[in-house]
This record gives structure tokens, sequence and C-alpha cells, in this order.
């Protein structure tokens, strides 16, 4: 029983789909930007996105194996929406959200500085930032959903 997950198509191909787009993301970002950071492998948001990569590979492997008018694809299909959705929708606002909030720390910091000379306390330069990418553009979603439904079909023909 335990050696049947090494079996199970819909699940190898949504975990390669997250891996692949987390990885594909250093090289897009250094065609864009001529910086390579290798942090982007392990960070939320950006493209394209590897949850909407996930989750269309996931509902593709069932709908391969399962038939796509099973209630098992529809459950997926349903699931990969809702995901998708809230990528671009809450988790997106979030991350807007927290570009404000950036911005209101840094000209609060600088006010502090300004008004005591805090300007050398410690405390102030280790402040990490709050997370800004927290979701994603929906081309982001989109490139995300459409790779992973690729990415499925040809590991299913290059496999079965």
């Amino acid at each position: 029983m335990s050696m049947e997950i090494f079996q199970n198509f819909p699940l190898w191909a949504a975990l390669l789909a997250i891996f692949s787009a987390q990885g594909i993301k250093i090289p897009i970002s250094f065609i864009a930007s001529r910086k390579i950071d290798g942090t982007l492998a392990f960070s939320t948001g950006g493209m394209p996105s590897s949850h909407s990569a996930a989750v269309t590979a996931l509902s593709t492997g069932i709908g391969i194996e399962q038939g796509f008018g099973s209630p098992l694809f529809a459950l997926a299909a349903v699931f990969a929406i809702i995901v998708m959705f809230d990528s671009t929708g809450v988790r997106r606002q979030s991350g807007e959200q927290a570009i404000m909030l950036n911005i209101l720390m840094n000209d609060f910091q600088r006010f502090v500085e300004q008004a005591r000379g805090w300007g050398t306390k410690e405390e102030f330069e280790k402040r990490e930032e709050i997370k800004e990418m927290l979701g994603h553009q929906p081309v982001e979603v989109f490139v995300g959903g459409v790779f992973g439904v690729v990415l499925t079909f040809f590991v299913h023909y290059l496999l079965f």
C-alpha cells in the first residue's frame, strides 16, 4: 500500500509543476532584470505562479487518469479555480497593502531618525520589510496555469 504513492501520477505531476515553476522564476527574472536571484526559487509571487501550475497539473493529471467527465476531475477543477482566484484576489491585495505598509514604515523611520537622531540604532537597520510579493498578477496566474497543464500532458506522453 505504501508503494502506491509512487504510482500516483496526479500527485507527481503537481509536485513537478511546483518545483519547475519555482525554478524557472530565476531565469525569467534574470531576463527581465539582468540579476540572478536564487531566493526566487523559495519565494511566493512572481512569474509563473507555482500555485496555479500545481493545481492545474493536479486537475489535469486527474482528468487524464479518471476522465475529464469524472466527479473527481470536477472537484479538482473547482479547487484549481478557487486557488487561482485567491492568488489574484486576496493574496494580491495583501501584497499591495504590504507595499503601503513598507512605505509608511520607511517614512516613519526617517521621521524618527530626523526628529530624535536615532539613525544609528540597530533595530531600525535590521528591521525586515513585510513581504510584498504574496499574490500574483492575473498574467502570472494564467501562465502558471497553462504551464501546469502543458507540463502534465508532456510528462504523461513521455512516461505512459
